[in-house]
Parts: structure tokens; C-alpha cells; sequence
């Protein structure tokens, strides 16, 4: 099993200390946990797309080019770009532009995105989000893999022989879809034989394991080998404790505000105690047996060989998120790596040659 930590950069006060970082702080902190999760050995760092309040991760390439510089071997995530919300050629070129300042360690997680204020920053409708997102990465795909592209849609100019620089490290880059409710994205998934990424994070696990079956069942119905389908989880939070009280009584003051932050937005939470949330939910608190043990309930079901704990360490003092990552890594991830299966986990890529014609000389 590979194991990511994630961050979507939410922009709150601390749930113990109620103190709020500055901005500038935030990212430095968000790097600084990208260099302590490959310190630790953590298989890959993903950072998230929000174009809305609390969060202030709208640049994922931005972010991820800083933490490229600081890191050298761990595998860098998008936790998801919102294809449906950005013009595919740009996108790409953004992160053709990472892959190569990373040295190939880019990894795509895409999806249509939620949120009715992102949507309405871009002029996207709830209609048409899924469309723009199927049509995006069928544009963004070719793109990736092809020198010169002739395209035409619904939603950007067409491009007729149309060349797109610089042309990535990766031949292609891998790109995952991430999938919360619905089956769209895992239609596309399984069309295109990609990975699935299941967001596992609001509800308990019968939604999210039926869309990893469907996501199975469309993978076969698509011609794809059963064996090469690779699915990945996400977790509703993570604390680790030498026991499961002194777990939960940590954690309570982040359950409890994220809970009061749900009531503030008018939103119905699936768990209204922290005992239902650490019992029926995706979020690893516990002792590090328990956690092992809920992970493999969870694999029984979903299968997945790829795992994500948040980076961010709310609630916690920086030397009590070390200590809680490294008691991940210690006690939890080796007996998971073990137990579950790795899924296909890129090397170092060959470079591709750069075949733009050299400029004619002026003069």
C-alpha cells in the first residue's frame, strides 16, 4: 500500500487556540509538510483546488512548484484540479511546466469540483459541470500525448494543428479521477482505463464502495483487464495515540469544529458525535492497531492499494503533528504495507526529447 498526505489549505482558526495563521504562513506551513511527509516517507503529497471560502488553495500548480523545489523524491498530487472550471490547454500547460521542474513526479487527480460559489466565479452551471469536465480531459488527454492537435467542442475555441509547449517529461503523466457521489467520474475513469480516487471522507462507506463497484463493473464492461484496475481512499482525519482515549480526546476539539463550521454553512452532517464519526466514518483516530484494523475493513470493501491522511495537523502543536506522523509510519504504514498490495507506482521517467525546431537565426 502507498500512502499520501493531502492538504486542501483550509483557512480557519485553530480548533484548540482558536489562533488564525496569516496567508503567508499557511502556504510556508503547507510546504513545510510537504518536506516533513518525504522526511517521513510518505509515497506522495497532494494539495487540493478550491476557489471559494475557507480555502485558499485556488494555485495548485503554484504550490506544487514550490514544494518540487524543497522535495526530491516524493510523488507530487493534484487533490483534484477542477478540469471542468479551467481552459484544458492552460491547464496543461501549467502542469507540463511542473512535471518538468519536478522531474517527472507529477501525479493528476481530476474531477468536476462542488461548490455554487467556484461555479459561479467561472460561469459553470450545475448542468453543464459534467460536460465541461469529460470534454476538458478528452482535450487535456490528447494534449499530453500528441505533438500537434485538431480538436473541436462546446466549450473553448477549436484548434486546428495547434502546438502546445513545452512538452511534458512524463509519456503521459498518470491521471486519476476523483470520485465523491456520483457515477460520472467514474464512468470516465473506467472508459479511459485510469485510476479511481475515492473521496471516503463525508459519509459512511456504502456510497462510496458502491461507485468503486460500479467503477469495476465499467472498468470489465470497457474491455480493461480486472487486475489492472488501481483504486485509491481518502480518510475523514487522522490521529494516532499509544490508546484510543487519549485519540479521541485529542481529537475532539477538531471534530467539534468542523461539526460547528457545517451547522455556520446550513449543512446536515452524516455524524453529530464524535463516538458515531471514529466508528462509522472513514477517519483513522485511534490506537495504531485500531487504525490498522478499520484500513483493512476498508480495503475488504474497496480495495484500494492507495491511501490519504491529512498533512495539515489541526488541532495539533507542530511537535505533536511530527510525533503523530511518526507514529504513522512507525507503527501503522509498515504493517499496511505488508498486508495490502502496492499498485503500480512510477519511477524515474526517460526523459522525452524536445522536438520544437530550433529558431531561425534573425539577421
Amino acid at each position: 500500500m502507498k500512502f499520501l498526505a493531502i492538504t486542501l489549505i483550509t483557512h480557519l482558526p485553530d480548533p484548540v487556540t482558536g489562533v488564525q495563521r496569516s496567508t503567508t504562513d499557511a502556504y510556508r506551513a503547507v510546504v513545510d509538510n510537504a518536506v516533513l511527509a518525504e522526511e517521513l516517507g510518505f509515497d506522495g503529497y497532494g494539495v487540493g483546488e478550491r476557489h471559494e471560502r475557507p480555502f485558499i488553495s485556488s494555485s495548485p500548480p503554484v504550490v506544487l512548484s514550490h514544494i518540487a523545489a524543497r522535495t526530491e523524491r516524493i510523488r507530487l498530487f493534484t487533490t483534484v484540479t477542477i478540469l471542468s472550471l479551467l481552459d484544458p490547454v492552460r491547464a496543461y500547460e501549467d502542469y507540463a511546466t511542473l512535471d518538468h521542474l519536478s522531474g517527472g513526479r507529477l501525479e493528476l487527480i481530476i474531477g468536476k469540483g462542488n461548490g455554487t460559489a467556484q461555479r459561479d466565479l467561472f460561469a459553470v452551471t450545475p448542468e453543464d459541470q459534467w460536460a465541461r469536465n469529460a470534454e476538458g480531459y478528452e482535450l487535456f488527454r490528447r494534449l499530453w500525448r500528441e505533438e500537434r492537435v485538431t480538436w473541436s467542442g462546446r466549450f473553448r475555441p477549436a484548434l486546428v494543428e495547434a502546438e502546445v509547449w513545452p512538452r511534458p517529461l512524463q509519456q503521459p503523466v498518470r491521471v486519476w479521477h476523483g470520485s465523491a457521489t456520483s457515477r460520472e467520474s467514474v464512468d470516465l475513469a473506467a472508459r479511459y482505463g485510469d485510476p479511481l480516487f475515492s473521496a471516503n471522507v463525508t459519509h459512511a462507506i456504502e456510497p462510496y464502495a458502491a461507485l468503486v463497484d460500479h467503477y469495476r463493473e465499467r472498468w470489465v464492461a470497457h474491455g480493461h483487464d480486472p487486475a489492472d484496475a488501481v483504486v485509491g481512499a481518502g480518510t475523514a482525519g487522522y490521529l494516532a495515540a499509544p490508546t484510543s482515549q487519549e485519540a479521541v480526546s485529542r481529537y475532539r476539539p477538531v471534530f467539534e469544529a468542523g461539526l460547528a463550521g457545517l451547522t455556520r454553512a446550513g449543512l446536515t452532517p452524516s455524524f453529530t458525535t464524535l463516538e458515531d464519526h471514529v466508528e462509522r466514518s472513514s477517519a483513522l483516530v485511534g490506537s495504531p492497531a485500531q487504525i490498522v484494523e478499520k484500513v483493512h475493513r476498508y480495503h475488504a470493501r474497496l480495495g484500494h492499494t492507495v491511501l490519504h491522511v491529512h498533512a495539515d495537523g489541526a488541532g495539533l502543536t507542530p511537535a505533536e503533528h511530527r510525533t503523530n506522523l511518526e507514529l504513522f509510519q512507525s507503527d501503522i504504514a509498515p504493517v499496511l504495507r505488508r498486508t495490502i498490495p502496492d499498485p503500480p507506482w512510477p519511477g524515474t521517467p526517460t526523459p522525452t526529447p524536445d522536438r520544437r525546431p530550433a529558431p531561425v537565426p534573425v539577421g
